[in-house]
């Protein structure tokens, strides 16, 4: 029930206009040491947009302003979108100063942006952190912290013209607006890496773009993402949900996926197979081991693979399976056909998969390539 609830939860978000769901470090980091371990230059001398990430509380921040060097970041934007139930609480980058907080500190009703296009050991300690980063913008040396005029919506005027500005848009976006987000994203031609719910790959847009091979997975789905930062107002469940050592409130779902256009090495490797036949006698799952053949669509032609890892490597047709496929979609192995997750039938989609006149979960169409 604890997994369950929490998935609900996360869910239920979209729903609710309840986006306050912030990345951990960790998992912003595995993330894109990915990418490269592919490619050390994937963003070297990139302006990198964090535009749905308080400076003061956002892990993205914090990853991209102390990793600035190292990556080789001409510049990094980061604006807020709104003011947030844990505005001030989790990177603490003015320190405990009541004085300074009243003064000079964020305004929690006023959105900001931070463009960073220097970071250094400003106090000579020999080590560069986000006290470094605080002084430089304290004394705005080489780099901008002010207030937005506009509210930070990442659709505002101003936010747009910084989009503009950027060459690759890494962040965790209000999963309510995510269809509009990722739009906007390829409204603009911009490089991205940004945070979904696996129900987005069910969305006719999001699957065009994975279709036409612009844009795929990342480097991992489900608890490769090992949860989220949440507001003392969001009631916590079982043994997926923990205060860790630091204080935070942590939801680990276990429905959520990186997506992107940036490429990593995974997607490459080919997904180990085994014959038609070899599945039916040694597949681990009992819905195939041992059957005469796999199953095939009341209204489609082609047969049901229900697991990922009982894909056959000898069928010629359309084989449909899970949406989580896609976690393992390898372009130069397979092609995708199409969809079989709603009702409505289109060029893309082909209505909900019937066996036997029961319908079954959603469906991926694939064939495997030559």
């Amino acid at each position: 029930m604890a997994r369950k609830s929490s998935i609900k939860n996360l869910t239920n978000a979209k729903k609710a206009k309840n986006d306050e769901f912030y990345t951990q470090y960790i998992d912003i980091q595995k993330e894109i040491e990915k990418y490269l371990d592919y490619n050390p230059n994937t963003f070297r001398d990139k302006v990198v947009y964090c535009n749905c990430d308080d400076p003061y509380e956002s892990n993205f921040f914090r990853y991209f302003v102390l990793n600035f060097n190292k990556l080789g970041l001409k510049q990094l934007i980061t604006t807020s979108y709104k003011p947030s139930p844990v505005a001030n609480t989790q990177l603490a980058l003015f320190g405990d100063d009541k004085t300074l907080t009243k003064s000079k500190g964020r305004p929690k009703i006023t959105a900001n942006k931070f463009i960073i296009n220097e970071v250094k050991d400003i106090d000579g300690d020999g080590e560069f952190n986000l006290k470094d980063v605080a002084k430089q913008l304290k004394v705005n040396k080489n780099n901008e912290w002010a207030p937005l005029d506009s509210d930070g919506d990442f659709r505002s005027d101003e936010c747009v013209s910084l989009l503009k500005q950027s060459d690759i848009v890494v962040t965790n976006p209000p999963f309510s607006l995510f269809r509009e987000y990722v739009k906007q994203l390829f409204d603009y031609n911009k490089k991205f890496l940004i945070i979904g719910n696996i129900n987005c790959l069910t969305y006719r847009e999001i699957f065009q773009k994975i279709k036409k091979n612009k844009a795929w997975l990342g480097n991992g789905m489900g608890r490769w993402i090992s949860g989220f930062i949440v507001p003392e107002s969001y009631e916590l469940y079982g043994s997926e949900a923990r205060i860790d050592e630091n204080g935070n409130r942590i939801v680990a779902t276990n429905n959520c996926l990186w997506l992107t256009n940036l490429d990593h090495g995974r997607r490459h490797q080919p997904l180990p197979l085994m014959t038609m036949a070899e599945n039916l006698k040694y597949s681990k799952h009992k819905e195939i081991k041992g059957k005469k053949a796999y199953d095939k669509y009341d209204n489609y032609d082609a047969i049901e693979v229900p697991f990922t890892d009982a894909i056959p490597s000898d069928c010629k047709g359309v084989m449909g399976v899970p949406v989580t496929f896609l976690d393992k979609y390898n372009p130069d192995q397979f092609e995708l056909v199409g969809q079989m997750v709603t009702t409505k039938v289109d060029e893309f989609n082909h209505g909900y998969p019937y066996i036997n006149g029961e319908k079954i979960y959603a469906r991926i169409l694939i064939k495997k390539k030559k």
